[in-house]
């Protein structure tokens, strides 16, 4: 009787194993869950709050911004080819799909018609860009949404754009809809020449070139700013979405694991009496 009863301890133990090993896994899966579902839960709340203060600060933004384009929008000035795309993201992730959406709208304009000059604001577009337009970066700017952009900031970025020569710059970024929605925006901005060279501008007054381009240093760096700050309202929008969602999905895997940890211990519980059971009636 003794080597049935050994034969049947070898065959079983393995089950055993098998089954204890499963539990541990899924315990070590659910405490990772968990520990995700906080890490996203403090990141949406800390979104929630710098959303909060992006969308106060965008709005005087705002004023100057669309009082500065509309000079732009309300009149037609030449557009030649010689274009610069300024394209306006940040460093950092977790916040959805906002920058490959703005990739994919650039992507698609320099399939219309190429692009030869482009000034890279933050390191997400950077990489997204880099493989169809690498070789046209003039310049790149990092370190960008750690904390709230300035008007210095907006300066530095106009002061660049405006080192190249081009006779249309044409800003891209995401523009702030709602809390939920957002939408890639590009603005299109004369050259001084350009603004000079339409009548509309001596209407009221005459205007000499050397004001009209200071006027124009100006306004791109209001629009600039302006753009900055639709693209981080719309970028901590979006982290907070995606980290409200990536907390709901967490919560559900971590149902699902309960519930499969569950019913996977009651199996290894059955199975043991199982054994204890037959083992007590082969003894008998």
């Amino acid at each position: 009787m003794a080597f049935p009863m050994l034969r049947s301890t070898a065959i079983l133990a393995p089950n055993a194993a098998r089954g204890m090993a499963t539990l541990k896994d899924i315990e070590t899966r659910l405490k990772s869950v968990t520990n995700i579902r906080k890490i996203t839960s403090s990141m949406k709340m800390v979104s929630a709050a710098k959303f909060s203060r992006a969308e106060r600060a965008l709005k005087p933004a705002r004023v100057y911004g669309t009082g500065a384009a509309s000079l732009y929008e309300k009149n037609e000035f030449e557009s030649g080819e010689d274009k610069l795309v300024l394209a306006i993201s940040s460093d950092r992730g977790l916040c959805g799909g906002i920058h490959s959406g703005l990739g994919r709208t650039i992507k698609a304009a320099h399939a219309e018609q190429p692009i030869k000059k482009t000034v890279i604001v933050g390191d997400k577009a950077k990489a997204i860009l880099l493989k169809t337009l690498g070789d046209t970066y003039l310049a790149t700017f990092n370190n960008v949404g750690k904390k709230a952009a300035s008007f210095s900031d907006a300066i530095a970025v106009a002061e660049e754009v405006l080192s190249h020569n081009c006779e249309t710059v044409e800003i891209v970024y995401n523009d702030f809809v709602n809390v939920v929605t957002y939408k890639a925006l590009t603005k299109a901005i004369p050259s001084a020449e350009s603004i000079e060279a339409n009548d509309a501008i001596y209407t009221y007054d005459e205007v000499d070139s050397e004001v009209l381009k200071c006027y124009q240093e100006f306004t791109l760096a209001n629009i600039v700013f302006h753009s900055i700050r639709e693209q981080e309202c719309s970028e901590q929008s979006a982290r907070m979405n995606a980290m409200e969602n990536a907390t709901r999905n967490a919560g559900e895997m971590i149902d699902k694991l309960t519930l499969q940890f569950n019913r996977t211990r009651q199996a290894v519980i059955t199975r043991e009496l199982i054994e204890i059971i037959s083992g007590a009636n082969a003894l008998e």
